[in-house]
């Protein structure tokens, strides 16, 4: 999964407010009408306010960082499972119940590219923990039923980024081919 988004904004895109270091920023994944994934930053006091046209996917909440000098702007606007991964299991981001259920479905996935080494299970035995194979930074992720409703919920929450599943043909529409 790989899709191409703006960085971090530097202000509020409902006050216009530029951003400080450390505030408080929440972080939204829309697909809009037209189909294109769009990322918005909202100050977390005007995150009630904001009405985006589209879809919500994801939503977290983080503290702002302005951007090195040089930092390469490009590769930052890459949006990968790893780089989402990355965003929504660092420990400064506030997990909500739909960011959750994404890190711990993409973090089957990248053990699977072997880009997460697993380690094991936390003391209390309610987080998995996981080495980034390329910084060696441990992210521990919430231990969940892997069950049925699990996946119907990120299958939605998948299609809202990737769109819907693509319907096989039936039987008759082959034939005619």
């Amino acid at each position: 999964m790989e899709m191409n988004l703006q960085p971090t904004a530097s202000t509020c895109f409902v006050s216009g407010r530029a951003f400080a270091e450390g505030d408080r920023v929440a972080s939204f994944l829309v697909r809009g009408p037209a189909l294109e994934i769009m990322r918005y930053d909202v100050g977390e006091p005007a995150a009630t306010e904001f009405r985006p046209e589209g879809t919500v996917a994801c939503r977290w909440v983080h503290g702002f960082k302005p951007r090195a000098r040089e930092e390469n702007a490009d590769r930052a606007m890459k949006l990968t499972a790893e780089n989402l991964f990355l965003t929504l299991s660092d420990p400064a981001t506030e997990p909500t119940p739909e960011t959750v259920r994404l890190v711990q479905f993409l973090a089957l996935m990248l053990e699977r590219k072997r880009l997460l080494r697993p380690k094991g299970l936390t003391a209390d035995g309610t987080r998995r923990v996981y080495e980034h194979a390329r910084s060696k930074e441990r992210h521990e992720v919430p231990v969940g039923e892997l069950d049925q409703a699990f996946f119907i919920a990120i299958q939605e929450q998948l299609s809202v980024l990737v769109g819907p599943p693509r319907e096989a043909p039936t039987p008759a529409t082959v034939a005619a081919e």
